[in-house]
C-alpha cells in the first residue's frame, strides 16, 4: 500500500516491520521465518479488528480511498476490454465527468453508464472530479435511450461527490437534466442496475440511480448530502462530520436496512483497492445474478415492478 488513512497507521507500522525484518534476514542470511510469519498472522488480526469495526466516516474515507478502482476500471475488467464509448449530449458538448458505451459483461451486451473521477491531478480537472454537468446527464440519457431502442440493459456504475454546482451548470438546466432522467429511467422498457462503487452524493447519484436492482459496494456511501456539508449547516463547522456520518445512516447497512438497496456487495478485506481483481468479478457476479433475476420480466411488468418499489419508498404506516 502507498497510501493509508489514519486509521490505517497501526497496519503501516505492521508492513514495515515485516519488510525490514525481510531485509534483515537477507543482509545477514539469517533465517527469520518464523519472525516474518508472526508479524504476517498479526498484520492479518489487526486487519480483521480494524476493518471489522469500521464506523460510517471511516467507511466515507475508504470509498474516497485515492488507490480505489473508478468507473472505467471496473467497465474494462467486467467487460474483458471490448468496451466502445460513445461521446457528447448532441447539443452542449462532451461531459467527460460522465462516460457511456456498449461493452459486454458474459458475452450479453449491455449500455454501460458511470462518472468518471480520474487517476490523477491532470486526469481529475479533465473529468471535473467526477461532477457532471447537465450535458453529462443528458448523455447519459441519449445512451439509455439508445440501449432501449435496440432492447440492451443498462448498467450504470454510481461514484460521484454530487452534481457540478457551478453557475454554468445552473445556467444550462443542471436540476432539468437530473429530474428529466429520474423521470425517463422511471419508464424506461429495458432492465436496469445500478451499482454504487465509490461516493453516491445527492442528486448527482440519483440522475443515474433509478434501477430494478440498485446495489452498493460495502464500503461506500449513499445520501443526500456529504458528512462534511451537513457538519457545516448543523454546527457550522467541518469538525462534527463523525457524527454527522452517523446520523445520515449513509452507510450499505443502513440503505439495505432501510430497503432503499436490494443488495450489499462484499468487498475484499481493507476495500476494493487492497484486492482489486476480486473486486471486479464479485460485482460482475452480482451484476449477473441481478440479470437473471429480470431477464424474463415482460416489459409492464419490469416498469411497473420499478414504478411500485419507488412508490413505497418513505411510505409511513402508523
Amino acid at each position: 500500500m502507498s497510501i493509508y488513512l489514519d486509521f490505517e497507521e497501526p497496519l503501516r507500522a505492521l508492513e514495515e516491520q515485516i519488510a525490514q525484518t525481510k531485509e534483515i534476514g537477507i543482509s545477514t542470511e539469517v533465517d527469520m521465518s518464523d519472525k516474518i510469519k508472526e508479524l504476517e498472522d498479526l498484520l492479518k488480526k489487526t486487519s480483521k479488528e480494524i476493518f471489522g469495526k469500521l464506523s460510517p466516516w471511516q467507511r466515507v474515507q475508504l470509498s474516497r480511498h485515492p488507490d480505489r478502482p473508478y468507473t472505467l476500471a471496473y467497465i474494462d475488467a467486467v467487460s474483458d476490454g471490448d468496451f466502445l464509448e460513445f461521446h457528447g449530449d448532441r447539443g452542449v458538448k462532451d461531459d467527460k465527468a460522465m462516460v457511456g458505451g456498449f461493452g459486454a459483461i458474459d458475452g450479453r451486451t449491455v449500455m454501460f453508464i458511470g462518472q468518471q473521477k480520474g487517476i490523477n491531478t491532470k486526469m481529475r480537472q479533465l473529468r471535473n472530479f467526477g461532477m457532471a454537468s447537465p450535458e453529462g446527464y443528458r448523455k447519459a440519457l441519449r445512451l439509455m435511450k439508445m440501449a432501449e431502442k435496440f432492447n440492451i440493459p443498462v448498467v450504470t456504475l454510481i461514484d460521484t461527490p454530487g452534481a457540478f454546482p457551478g453557475l454554468e451548470a445552473e445556467e444550462r438546466g443542471q436540476g432539468e437534466a437530473i429530474a428529466r432522467n429520474i423521470f425517463e429511467m422511471c419508464r424506461l422498457k429495458v432492465p436496469i442496475i445500478c451499482v454504487i462503487i465509490g461516493e453516491g452524493a445527492s442528486g448527482g447519484a440519483l440522475g443515474i440511480g433509478v434501477g430494478d436492482r440498485v446495489l452498493m459496494m460495502e464500503n461506500t456511501w449513499y445520501s443526500v448530502i456529504s458528512p462534511e456539508s451537513c457538519s457545516s449547516i448543523l454546527w457550522k463547522s467541518w469538525e462534527y462530520k463523525e457524527q454527522a456520518a452517523e446520523s445520515l445512516k449513509l452507510t450499505s447497512t443502513d440503505m439495505k436496512k432501510m430497503k432503499l438497496v436490494d443488495d450489499v456487495i462484499p468487498e475484499p478485506l481493507g476495500g476494493a483497492h487492497y484486492d482489486k481483481e476480486t473486486a471486479f468479478k464479485t460485482v460482475e457476479q452480482y451484476i449477473m445474478k441481478a440479470f437473471n433475476e429480470l431477464k424474463d420480466l415482460s416489459t409492464v411488468d419490469l416498469v411497473a415492478q420499478r414504478m411500485d418499489k419507488y412508490s413505497k419508498m418513505g411510505e409511513y404506516k402508523e
